[in-house]
């Protein structure tokens, strides 16, 4: 057998994949329920998962991994729950309230549509830094970086030392305009560190620039708080994840899944940025595959206990957004674009006391699964409830057996709280339940690529997470996909995606570069120098980020990024350059030409204004070293028919009004050619893909499933 070289993981809030490659680059996928108190345990009870299918240990298998990848949802958990260190606030005297104000968009953040059109709904959270551990020290700079008022020095003595005295953890300092005129934060920065190492405290500072200089101030503030409210507190969590593993025998560096879709080490400078880590996994994870299968636009889908995330590869792209919000927060953060809603196989299905209609979460079950969970203490039901009911998934086979579910206690669990409040049959409460989620997920999917500009016909659909091939035929039913693809490892794709990322580091910078349309070839320089020195220093940040791996400068990738708008908009474009380095004029019709090629692609060439002049508004350094990635299967194809020991007989399921005898296969034992009609079910021990009426599907060379809907 060939030697495991990769662990990836993905602990996410129900269940924990492991996802394992070897030095051929093939793979196995581990699953297991998430520990959350220790996140080691249902680690390695997913990775004994996963090595028992090559019959192997952790013990033989471990010490030859050469590198592990962690995604997780434990920071943001941190941040949705509010629960991080002490941190206090150095602002500009008079915008003390700044933070705790916030933004307007911070009220609705997270709700519905129906909450949103509501104001009497809205509300905001409480800030994650206090008024009392907010303090205002006297400076000002313009938009340009010009000092307007000096930095009072004497006054940050005094607030520095109020924090100190109230007991803080961690201080933020942030000023306006700082990205433009570094020199005053970083004033306060060291006469605090000289404060907190003359008073021997253990209190770490955060000055904006250091981390993410950039525009907007409310953004910027907020993810440095974030840095040092949850980031820090995660480093710990994951430093003991990996001490850990090299407990178990590992002797590699453990990384972490970021938000601009590489992954970065645990000892990186800007931790926050791994935020939300375990849905990107799938989203890099789908990138892998359709580049590997040559498909250029994927809507790609992932249901798993908790919720629904939504994305688009748009010509082999992902979009990359660079203020996001999560946890209610305004951020940021390069972040690869995704919409997410509350509605997966463990969301609560109750009915609203008002108006008497069904409702799904957005709270859930995670890793407790439902009513149906014996041990789980769980009374409300859950969509896996109605699964249950409905014989679509095996009550003795849920995790391979690991959980033994009851039908008994779903059947009675919906007849009282669904069925009867409704008058239906138990059986058609269940089927209304997964018929309402489809629905919701099938409008969500298509509004979203609908309000992009583009048709479902346009794109092929990933289906991936343990309950994303339950549901496929039913968001996906009449969209008009031009294929609908259900990888054979599904319920692990984010961890397969962790394990396809780059080891890659980004660095962003604003900058604030206007060029006439017929500007002078010395303004044309002075503008490109500075970018150029932009990229200079942000290199210098990917380099000491990877110094801290052992990698040298020779070892990496550079690869250069700039963001540009025509001068007056709104928004701006963010686009690789396509030069190495900026030394003249012509490079920068280049930059320009690129940008306009790229604007035409994304608006239309009618919208073309280079009359208004060129904003250059970012730079941006990204830095890759090589590192091994997975192997997307190759097999020979076999007849249509299914092999015997693939069929393991028939169950009763309830499905649109009537009991049918659905086909039941073992999804490892079907061979590449298969083809398998409805009504259909092929089981594995950490999902369940169902062929309903109307559709049928077909196993390719590469174990995946591809989903036709019959006309």
């Amino acid at each position: 057998m060939a030697k495991s070289q990769i662990l990836a993981i993905d602990a996410g809030g129900t269940m924990t994949d492991t996802f394992i490659i070897d030095e051929k680059g093939d793979f196995v996928v581990g699953k297991a329920q998430t520990t959350p108190d220790d996140e080691h345990i249902g680690l390695m009870k997913s990775a004994k998962d996963a090595l028992d299918q090559w019959d192997t240990t952790s013990e033989k298998e471990f010490p030859n991994l050469l590198a592990g990848v962690y995604s997780g949802t434990a920071m943001l958990n941190r941040l949705v729950a509010r629960v991080g260190v002490r941190v206090g606030l150095v602002l500009n005297k008079g915008m003390e309230d700044m933070h705790r104000m916030g933004r307007g968009l911070q009220s609705y953040l997270g709700y519905s549509y129906s909450d949103r059109i509501h104001i009497n709904t809205h509300e905001f959270d409480e800030p994650l830094v206090p008024r009392k551990w907010t303090v205002g020290v006297t400076e000002r700079v313009d938009v340009f970086g010009n000092v307007v008022i000096p930095l009072y020095e004497h006054e940050v003595e005094e607030a520095i030392q109020k924090l100190i005295d109230d007991d803080v953890e961690a201080i933020v300092i942030s000023l306006l305009h700082s990205y433009s005129y570094p020199d005053h934060e970083r004033k306060i920065r060291d006469i605090a560190e000289k404060m907190v190492t003359e008073q021997n405290k253990n209190i770490k500072i955060f000055a904006t620039v250091d981390y993410y200089p950039v525009r907007k101030e409310s953004h910027r503030t907020n993810t440095t708080i974030v840095e040092a409210y949850a980031a820090e507190p995660s480093r710990e969590t994951l430093a003991k994840l990996d001490k850990s593993l090299r407990e178990h025998g590992t002797n590699f560096d453990l990384r972490i899944m970021a938000s601009h879709g590489g992954t970065i080490s645990i000892e990186a400078n800007e931790l926050a940025r791994t935020c939300v880590s375990g849905p990107i996994g799938g989203m890099v994870g789908a990138k892998y595959l359709s580049d590997n299968l040559g498909l250029k636009n994927v809507a790609c889908s992932d249901i798993g206990g908790t919720s629904f995330d939504i994305g688009l590869i748009t010509q082999g792209d992902l979009d990359i957004v660079s203020d996001p919000d999560m946890a209610r927060l305004v951020l940021s953060l390069p972040l690869v674009s995704m919409d997410t809603t509350g509605a997966g196989t463990g969301s609560y299905v109750r009915i609203d006391p008002n108006y008497g209609n069904l409702t799904l979460g957005p709270d859930s079950a995670g890793a407790l699964v439902g009513v149906c969970n014996p041990g789980s203490g769980i009374e409300t039901v859950t969509v896996s409830d109605c699964h249950v009911v409905l014989g679509l998934i095996n009550p003795d086979n849920f995790i391979g057996g690991a959980i033994q579910l009851s039908r008994e206690r779903a059947y009675q669990a919906v007849k009282e709280q669904i069925a009867e409040p409704l008058g239906l049959s138990v059986e058609d409460a269940a089927f209304g339940v997964t018929e309402l989620l489809e629905s919701q997920l099938k409008n969500y999917l298509e509004s979203m690529i609908l309000g992009k500009g583009f048709s479902p016909s346009q794109y092929a659909c990933f289906s991936y997470g343990g309950g994303g091939p339950l549901h496929t035929a039913g968001y996906t039913k009449g969209l008009g996909f031009e294929d609908i693809l259900i990888p054979a490892w599904a319920a692990g794709f984010s961890a397969f995606g962790c394990g396809a990322a780059d080891f890659e580091y980004r660095y962003d910078k604003t900058l604030d570069l206007n060029i006439a349309e017929k500007a002078s070839d010395e303004e044309i320089l002075e503008a490109g120098n500075e970018l150029q020195a932009a990229w200079d220093e942000l290199k210098q940040h990917v380099a000491a980020e990877f110094k801290k791996s052992d990698y040298t400068d020779d070892d990496v990738q550079y690869r250069l990024l700039y963001r540009m708008q025509y001068q007056g908009q709104l928004n701006d474009l963010e686009i690789e350059a396509p030069i190495s380095a900026f030394k003249d004029v012509s490079d920068y019709r280049t930059l320009v030409k690129t940008f306009e090629e790229t604007y035409t692609r994304v608006y239309a060439k009618s919208a073309l204004s280079p009359e208004l002049g060129y904003s250059i508004t970012g730079a941006i350094v990204r830095g890759v070293v090589d590192v091994p990635l997975p192997k997307i299967p190759e097999e020979e194809l076999s007849g249509e028919t299914p092999p015997e020991e693939a069929f393991l007989g028939t169950r009763q399921i309830y499905w649109d009004e009537e009991w049918l005898d659905a086909k039941i296969y073992e999804m490892e034992k079907l061979l590449p050619g298969n083809k398998l009609d409805a009504f259909s079910i092929i089981e594995s021990t950490a999902t369940t893909l169902v062929v309903p009426t109307g559709f049928e599907t077909y196993l390719d060379e590469n174990r995946i499933f591809h989903l036709k809907e019959l006309k």
